[in-house]
């Protein structure tokens, strides 16, 4: 049977990667997102003159869901401003929150509205979508969310211990009732999908641990496009240069970045690329350590992979983190951690070290500006590894995975039943 799925997600992730794969593999019945440069109002961005594209137009000229027709995509652009302007204004992590939370629930009441066409399948963002997968359920269609980051409960444990550590770098908790309403509508959310898309084995064994359908998760690991594929750099000498692109924040392992910078004076030089709200006097820690660029457009990205010699992401929490992919695909051997959930292969393409540990990622770091003939051996093994997951090979793992979601469905149906088996294996 020829699947028909509509996609619903806020934002550009992964460059729109999902409803751009299902429409390359005839899959797409529809894609719903909140606001892109393609469809009404927000395609007059690339008419304005030059002196007037600043780093948050340039960022909307970016969202550019290529290779989707545009009669199977509907933009809510309304929800998108409003979304990104209640993000602006917002002064706590509470503020925040509450703004994902209307946010997703106001994307569903629209995708609702417009309905699911010929579907024969649905597939959401994790606690974006839990009125569309109750929607969709109800018209006897297979159900698929994305958990593309770990189960809220370990993103807030995480979250509360680094605030007791680095209290300068934090200057609010996130609020008990917001953790409890993030995590309830996660959990209805996995009740409701007959397929949980995990990127990687730390996120599904996340949701094995907070009582989740482990049975019903299937890992899917993402892939990214050949652009950020670069020419070979040869750099035998000088300081190690080393890039990290993300939110700047405790979650990204950010003053273990801080410290491993402290330590290397001399012998490595740190940049820090992206967004986040960095208090006073942790950023006055980062001045004069760590050069801080702020948020740079997608478009602009892979000047900085040019740039580096060595990617450094120390997570202590994500789902499987894609500038990893891009950063070896650019060539660079990357120092991560497990939690980061990447397919970095430890001692090959780069080093895992433990959560946590500034010393493991000095180390590591202190191994590659010593050995540059070894920097240059990762550098090619992780332009290897990246083959095997780019955009196409990521394309073949997810139409696989979500053909398999019918049968998923009629198995959970049919346990239902007095003759039901006990559990059910998802194919990874």
């Amino acid at each position: 049977m020829n699947e028909r799925v509509v996609v619903s997600q806020l934002g550009a992730r992964m460059d729109y990667a999902v409803p751009r794969i299902l429409s390359a593999y005839g899959m797409l019945e529809h894609f719903y997102t909140d606001i892109c440069a393609t469809k009404g109002w927000p395609r007059l961005v690339h008419h304005l003159p030059a002196r007037f594209r600043g780093a948050g137009i340039r960022r909307l000229a970016g969202r550019r869901p290529s290779g989707i027709p545009a009669q199977r995509m509907t933009c809510f652009s309304g929800l998108g401003l409003s979304y990104a302007l209640r993000r602006m204004r917002a002064h706590e992590v509470s503020d925040e929150m509450k703004a994902a939370l209307d946010a997703g629930r106001r994307l569903s009441e629209l995708v609702i509205r417009h309905g699911f066409g010929q579907a024969t399948g649905f597939y959401g963002m994790v606690r974006e979508c839990l009125e569309q997968l109750q929607a969709a359920r109800a018209h006897g269609l297979w159900t698929a969310v994305e958990q593309n980051i770990a189960a809220w409960t370990l993103v807030d444990r995480l979250d509360r211990e680094e605030r007791e550590r680095f209290p300068a770098w934090t200057s609010a908790a996130v609020p008990s009732a917001f953790a409890e309403a993030f995590a309830a509508r996660e959990r209805a959310e996995w009740a409701e999908a007959d397929l949980i898309v995990c990127p990687s084995e730390f996120v599904r064994r996340s949701v094995a641990e907070d009582g989740g359908p482990v049975d019903r998760c299937v890992i899917v690991p993402y892939g990214v496009d050949t652009r950020f594929q670069i020419p070979v750099r040869d750099r035998m000498r000088g300081p190690l240069r080393v890039l990290t692109i993300g939110s700047v924040g405790l979650r990204k392992g950010s003053p273990y970045v801080l410290e491993a910078a402290r330590r290397m004076r001399g012998q490595a030089v740190f940049r820090m690329v992206g967004a986040g709200t960095v208090p006073a006097a942790a950023r006055a820690d980062l001045e004069g350590v760590v050069e801080f660029t702020g948020p740079i457009p997608r478009l602009e990205i892979i000047a900085q992979y040019a740039w580096a010699d060595v990617f450094l992401l120390p997570s202590l929490c994500e789902g499987s983190a894609t500038v990893i992919y891009e950063a070896l695909a650019a060539g660079l051997p990357v120092v991560t951690t497990p939690n980061a959930g990447s397919v970095v292969r430890d001692g090959t393409d780069g080093f895992v070290v433990p959560i946590r540990d500034a010393e493991a990622i000095v180390r590591s770091l202190h191994l590659l500006y010593e050995d540059r003939a070894r920097l240059f051996e990762m550098a090619h093994n992780a332009r290897v590894r990246a083959a095997d997951f780019d955009l196409s090979a990521y394309g073949r793992r997810l139409s696989e995975a979500l053909r398999n979601a019918r049968t998923v469905t009629a198995a959970r149906d049919f346990q239902k039943t007095d003759h039901a088996p006990r559990t059910l294996r998802v194919p990874a």
